[in-house]
């Protein structure tokens, strides 16, 4: 299904591990640009649903295009929510906004590699997928769902030590 939220678990996971380092919101914003093509041919019928965009060639040309709209998508968001440190705005550096959108995007390919049987990860090289079955859809779920409540409780729990 696409933009399931269940890839944003390893996200929270990754973003709790490395802070700063990591933009969670290029994160999510690279896992819905990654879905557009699987929504299309679902609204239209025509095409491969999981095609070119879920192939790790595919996937490094989405993560270029969703860290520059996802650098700037974002900041505005953060300024919307009135996020801010020491009374400023945050910004998003671009090697954390390239980085953000590659992780998302490559653990994207993988992750629906592993509970898809159509994607290719690694076309035009190879049709095989390696990592399909590699876990049930139960297990899959089950990983990303419990790395991200433990991604937060991570992030949580270092976000309050900071605080005393």
């Amino acid at each position: 299904m696409p933009f399931t939220p269940i890839h944003m678990g390893p996200g929270l996971l990754i973003k709790a591990i490395l802070q700063g380092s990591f933009s969670l919101m290029v994160f999510g914003w690279t896992q819905i640009v990654m879905d557009l093509q699987p929504l299309i041919v679902l609204i239209t019928g025509e095409g491969h649903l999981h095609g070119f965009t879920h192939t790790y060639i595919g996937a490094s040309l989405i993560a270029i295009v969703a860290a520059l709209t996802g650098k700037y998508l974002s900041e505005f968001g953060l300024k919307l929510l009135c996020i801010s440190s020491n009374e400023r705005v945050l910004s998003i550096s671009w090697h954390v906004a390239i980085f953000s959108a590659f992780i998302g995007s490559f653990s994207h390919v993988l992750l629906d590699s592993i509970m898809h049987f159509d994607v290719e990860p690694f076309y035009p090289f190879s049709s095989n997928n390696l990592f399909l079955g590699l876990l049930t859809i139960n297990q899959l779920h089950q990983l990303c769902l419990y790395s991200g409540v433990f991604g937060a409780a991570i992030f949580y729990y270092l976000q309050w030590r900071q605080r005393q």
